[in-house]
C-alpha cells in the first residue's frame, strides 16, 4: 500500500521532528489527508502521532487493511492514551495538532482524550517544509505539466459551434480523466471547493466569487458559485480555461486562453502584456528574490499599459498573481504586494497574471515554473497566444 521511496519518507519525517523540537513540542498529530500522504504514502481515518525521535504510531480507524507493527487499530480516541503505555510510552504534555484544518469539536475530544495536554498549530510550518521539494516531487510536477499541455492542444478539436461554455468544459474534462487526472483536486483553506478546474467565457469572468481564486464566475447553481454558467460561447468572446493538473499526486497548473473567432485588439494587447510580465519575471528573478518584487514588476507594466482596471478582475480584483503548487493547489508562497516569503530552491510556483475585458472575457496565462539557484524552469510548455477557435 505504502509507495512512497523509503528515501523521501524519512527525509520528511526529519524534517518534521526538527519542528517539533523546536517548536518545543512532545508530540505531533496528523489527522489531513494530504500530510498524512506526503509522510506515509497513503491515507487514512486516525491519527498520525510523530515524536521529536523515532518512529511514528499509526492509530488507525479505517481502512482495516493497514499492516505493521507501528499500527494501532482503536474506534475512538480515548483508546490511545493505553496503548501509548503498552508502547512504553508517556502522555506528551504539550502536542501540536493541525489547527487550521481539524474541527474544533474534533480537537478538543482528542485533548480531553490525551488528558487535557497543551496544544500547539503545525499547519503553517507543515505547509512552509512542504513547499520546498525534493527532486521526486518536482519530477511528478514535470510529468504532470506534460500530460497537461497534451489535453490543452486537443482543445480546438474538441470545440463545435453552438457549444456552451459548459458543454466545452465537460469535453475538457472527459480528456483529463481519460489522460489520467484524479478528478477533484485538493485545496488548503475555507471556502475553497472547485471541481476539477474553471472555464469562464465572455462576461462571466466579471461575476464576483465567493471563493480565494484568482477570478470567479457565476457557476452554475448558488451551491457552487464558482466558474462556468452556462454562457454561449458567441464570437468575440474569449474563453479562458484554467483547468486542474492533476495528472500526479503533486500537481502543476495552466491556464490558456482562447477567442470565439475573433477578438478586439485590447484582448490581444492584454493577452500580450501577461506574456511579457511571465518573460520579464523569467528574465529578472531567482531563488532569493522576495515574492512582493515579483508582483509589484507585474504591478508596473500593467500601469505602464493603462490596463489597471482589468488586472486580475474587474468587479473584484484578486490582490496575488501566482502561488506555490504541490500536493494542494495553493501552496506557499504567495506572490503579494505584501509577501515577506523569498523565492527557495525547489519550490514549484504558478504565475498567473490575468486581465477581465467588459464585453469580451478574461485573457492572460498562467505556466508553473520551478525556482532554481540561477533562475526559473518552465514546465507549463503549451502555445501561449491567444488561440482562435472557429
Amino acid at each position: 500500500m505504502n509507495e512512497l521511496p523509503l528515501h523521501e519518507a524519512g527525509s520528511r519525517l526529519k524534517k518534521v521532528q526538527q519542528a517539533i523540537a523546536e517548536m518545543q513540542a512532545d508530540a505531533c498529530i496528523i489527522t489531513s489527508p494530504v500530510n498524512q500522504y506526503w509522510l506515509c504514502g497513503f491515507i487514512f481515518d486516525g491519527f498520525l502521532f510523530l515524536f521529536p525521535e523515532g518512529d511514528p504510531l499509526l492509530f488507525v480507524k479505517r481502512p482495516s487493511n493497514i499492516a505493521g507493527e507501528r499500527m494501532k487499530p482503536i474506534r475512538k480516541p480515548e483508546q490511545i492514551p493505553g496503548m501509548l503505555r503498552e508502547a512504553g510510552l508517556s502522555l506528551p504534555k504539550r502536542v501540536l495538532i493541525e489547527a487550521d484544518q481539524i474541527s474544533f469539536s474534533a480537537a478538543t475530544r482528542l485533548q480531553a482524550a490525551l488528558d487535557m495536554p497543551e496544544t500547539g498549530n503545525i499547519s503553517g510550518e507543515l505547509r512552509k517544509i512542504r513547499a520546498v521539494k525534493s527532486e521526486y516531487e518536482l519530477e511528478q510536477i514535470r510529468q504532470s505539466a506534460r500530460i497537461h499541455a497534451k489535453v490543452y492542444e486537443l482543445i480546438p478539436s474538441l470545440y463545435r459551434k453552438g457549444m456552451t461554455d459548459l458543454e466545452l468544459q465537460i469535453e475538457i474534462e472527459r480528456q483529463m480523466r481519460l489522460h489520467g487526472s484524479a478528478g477533484i483536486f485538493r485545496s488548503f483553506g475555507e471556502n475553497m471547493d472547485i471541481f476539477m478546474g474553471s472555464m469562464l467565457a465572455g462576461d462571466n469572468a466579471q461575476a464576483a466569487s465567493p471563493y480565494d481564486y484568482a477570478l470567479g464566475g457565476a457557476g452554475v447553481t448558488p451551491l457552487l458559485p464558482l466558474g462556468a454558467n452556462g454562457t454561449l460561447l458567441a464570437p468575440g468572446a474569449t474563453v479562458m480555461v484554467d483547468m486542474a493538473g492533476n495528472y500526479r499526486p503533486w500537481m502543476d497548473d495552466m491556464t490558456r486562453t482562447f477567442v470565439i473567432e475573433h477578438a478586439p485588439g485590447i484582448a490581444y494587447k492584454a493577452h500580450e502584456v501577461s506574456i511579457n510580465i511571465h518573460n520579464a519575471i523569467i528574465n529578472t528573478f531567482r531563488a532569493g528574490a522576495l515574492c512582493s518584487e515579483l508582483y509589484l514588476l507585474a504591478e508596473e507594466m500593467v500601469k505602464e499599459n493603462g490596463l489597471q482596471p482589468y488586472f486580475m478582475g474587474t468587479v473584484q480584483q484578486a490582490k496575488f498573481i501566482g502561488h506555490g503548487v504541490g500536493l494542494e493547489i495553493n501552496e506557499p508562497p504567495v506572490l503579494t504586494s505584501r509577501s515577506e516569503e523569498i523565492l527557495e530552491p525547489g519550490m514549484a510556483l504558478a504565475l498567473e497574471p490575468k486581465f477581465v475585458l467588459p464585453g469580451i472575457g478574461a485573457v492572460g496565462i498562467e505556466n508553473t515554473y520551478i525556482v532554481h539557484e540561477n533562475g526559473l524552469e518552465k514546465i507549463t510548455l503549451c502555445e501561449e497566444a491567444l488561440v482562435v477557435l472557429a
